[in-house]
């Protein structure tokens, strides 16, 4: 331990400097604060987009509970230099960020519309970026407001195109998350997608973040017609600001049942799962069953982000003829935690003694990664007992399940206003095997 607190030290001393570059080594911007406008000023005009943005994971990137309750986790174990650095508030945020409004890591210092999160004035102000990832964005606030339409024109203030808004590396400024210190790849959503079948190489037959997030639903790219702006023009495609991903848990915390619902839907639009087993068997004998997973509607990996939290896990259950269960794997034990004899589809970090950690500030490297590319599958086998009593047919049920972090995390993060988190049934598949 001892070893370990001197190298920690060491390897955190280095974010002092860091603190004053950005994550990718060049010199951070200033801008203040007073500098942006506030969501409400865009609301008159923009009032249906407001109305999405306001419930939204943007929105609330800063004022998620959960996220706030890990910031402060990570300020700790790194005896404060978390707060120092670009890491955690650089992407939620922002505008504080480049206020020097954090430190200290409690957001005591924040403004009010530093803790408007993603809002519009900063994404729409957005004028360059110096690379993908972490946060380097380049920022340019004032009367011009940036945007998707060539043709846009407001009597409130000055517009420009910017193909960059429709482009996935524009969410990638973001959604790409390297560690300050030692560039281990912690959030690769965006290299996953640019790896991947939806990236042609050109914008305009390449499938982007945007054509499946902010759309009225799944399979709905180009389809959402209507006005931008209360004084705008009819328009063939409207990007929604919803941008829900797969967070049914923050929906459920902030009291939104339509940001849930559009959550859902995509979660049960991302995957399929199939059984393949012998379609008879005898009794007192075990039976191979194989399960598949298959990527069939994320343009990244299954599951993304911040995949060393995220739980994506196989539930399979054999029943009797008379509904007895013979066999079960991937259920909750009565606190809610997941069998740990299950397979996870997720990323694993080592820290640096090569101990797992979940804490992404203490990763070092990556000890293994289960998760589903897009469009490739993953199978899983199971060998189920047959008792020697039974007869009939056996039943067996398999459900693809997903839930946001452990429950015993949320538990520790929360204390008395932690709530159990949701779980989302992705997908499922049933499938019987006759005993002669």
């Amino acid at each position: 331990m001892k070893l370990q607190s001197k190298r920690m030290t060491a390897c955190f001393a280095v974010l002092l400097a860091v603190s004053l570059i950005g994550c990718g080594g060049s010199e951070r911007q200033v801008i203040d604060s007073s500098k942006f406008k506030d969501s409400t000023y865009c609301e008159k005009c923009h009032r249906d987009i407001y109305g999405q943005w306001t419930k939204s994971p943007h929105n609330y990137s800063y004022n998620d509970p959960i996220y706030q309750k890990l910031y402060l986790l990570a300020d700790k174990e790194t005896k404060g230099k978390a707060e120092e650095t670009c890491a955690g508030s650089v992407c939620h945020a922002p505008v504080g960020s480049l206020a020097g409004e954090i430190p200290p890591a409690d957001g005591s210092k924040l403004s009010e519309i530093a803790k408007e999160g993603i809002f519009c004035d900063f994404c729409h102000t957005v004028s360059d970026m110096e690379k993908v990832g972490n946060g380097l964005f380049v920022m340019s606030p004032g009367k011009v407001k940036r945007g998707p339409f060539e043709d846009a024109v407001s009597p409130v203030h000055e517009t420009e195109y910017s193909r960059m808004h429709t482009e996935a590396r524009f969410c990638g400024i973001c959604h790409n998350f390297n560690h300050p210190v030692n560039d281990l790849p912690l959030i690769t959503t965006f290299t996953e997608w640019e790896d991947s079948q939806y990236n042609t190489g050109d914008p305009e037959t390449s499938t982007a973040c945007q054509d499946c997030h902010m759309t009225p639903g799944p399979g709905e790219k180009g389809n959402n017609p209507g006005i931008a702006a209360s004084l705008g023009p009819n328009r063939n495609l409207i990007f929604t600001h919803n941008i829900v991903g797969a967070n049914i848990a923050l929906a459920q915390i902030i009291g939104s049942p339509t940001h849930a619902q559009l959550a859902e839907e995509r979660l049960k639009s991302a995957a399929s799962i199939s059984i393949n087993n012998p379609p008879t068997a005898e009794k007192g004998t075990s039976v191979p069953v194989e399960v598949t997973v298959k990527n069939i509607g994320a343009g990244h990996m299954l599951p993304t982000g911040v995949t060393e939290l995220r739980q994506m896990w196989v539930q399979v259950t054999a029943t009797d003829s008379s509904g007895n269960f013979i066999y079960s794997s991937g259920f909750l034990d009565s606190k809610g935690n997941v069998d740990d004899k299950c397979t996870m589809f997720n990323t694993v970090f080592a820290d640096l003694d090569g101990k797992k950690t979940s804490h992404s500030w203490l990763a070092e490297k990556v000890i293994s990664d289960n998760r589903i590319p897009p469009g490739e599958s993953k199978s899983e086998k199971f060998e189920i007992k047959i008792p020697k009593d039974t007869s009939g047919q056996i039943t067996i049920d398999v459900k693809l399940r997903y839930r946001s972090a452990p429950q015993d995390l949320i538990y520790e993060l929360l204390d008395s206003e932690a709530k159990k988190l949701p779980i989302t049934d992705m997908a499922s598949s049933r499938a019987v095997i006759t005993i002669p």
